[in-house]
């Protein structure tokens, strides 16, 4: 196996240990920082693509991410070959973080009564519930995210695992990329709970439809496709842009 794809589910594991861990923190009965707010969310969410990227830039290029993923495969910045192992690699490191923040949260699970607040800790869900609006916020904040990331990440990083593919955030880009998702979520984040990433929101969305809750509620499959679909448009977009200008 190549190694690029473990560091794609080692990096995208620590994203959504520290992201919905952060969410888990602030909305679930009984912990220490319950009610800490929108911007704690924000902030540990950033913080999580950060370390994220520190774990999996020098060695994968850190995209932790099916939508970045894709895109900059669009730009030609990626070989499309490895599109299919690296997102693989990301769905299954955001379902193996979902199940470990169960775990760790499961006594302030089982004192939260409200279900939605258990699935909101996995996945996202919009604040008003309306199709189009709801795909719209997707794209577009997924677009912002791809196309700063394309730019911070420029033709410059060849993983060495990876004989002339660049595709390259690497390290380096672990501070600008974490300041673009808190950005992302402090400005256009009320509306849907910003995913903008398939692996975020797909990946534990499974694990909690899978995990034994003594009750829980539906997963909600029936938004679950716009915080995939939109992303990848938003992703497809920025790329298209990029590459005219």
């Amino acid at each position: 196996m190549n190694i690029a794809y473990i560091y794609e589910f080692l990096g995208t594991f620590i994203l959504i240990l520290l992201g919905d861990g952060v969410v888990a923190n602030t909305v679930l009965r009984g912990t220490k920082s319950e009610g800490a707010g929108w911007l704690t969310i924000t902030i540990g969410w950033g913080l999580a693509v950060f370390m994220g990227v520190i774990v999996a830039g020098p060695h994968s290029g850190a995209h932790i991410n099916p939508a970045v993923t894709i895109g900059l495969a669009t730009a030609g910045l990626f070989p499309w070959s490895m599109v299919p192992g690296y997102i693989a690699a990301q769905l299954l490191g955001g379902f193996t973080g979902g199940v470990v923040v169960y775990l760790f949260f499961k006594q302030h699970f089982n004192r939260t009564e409200d279900l939605n607040l258990h699935l909101g800790v996995f996945c996202t869900g919009p604040a008003i519930r309306k199709t189009r609006s709801n795909l719209f916020s997707e794209i577009i904040g997924t677009f912002v995210l791809v196309l700063l990331v394309l730019y911070i990440a420029g033709p410059s990083f060849a993983a060495s695992n990876i004989k002339g593919a660049v595709i390259g955030l690497g390290s380096i880009g672990a501070l600008p990329v974490a300041l673009v998702v808190m950005g992302i979520g402090i400005s256009l984040g009320g509306t849907t709970g910003y995913a903008i990433n398939p692996a975020r929101d797909l990946g534990p969305r499974i694990a909690y439809a899978v995990l034994p809750f003594h009750e829980k509620r539906d997963a909600d499959w029936g938004y679950s496709w716009i915080p995939v679909i939109g992303p990848i448009l938003g992703a497809i977009i920025a790329a298209v842009i990029f590459l005219q200008l």
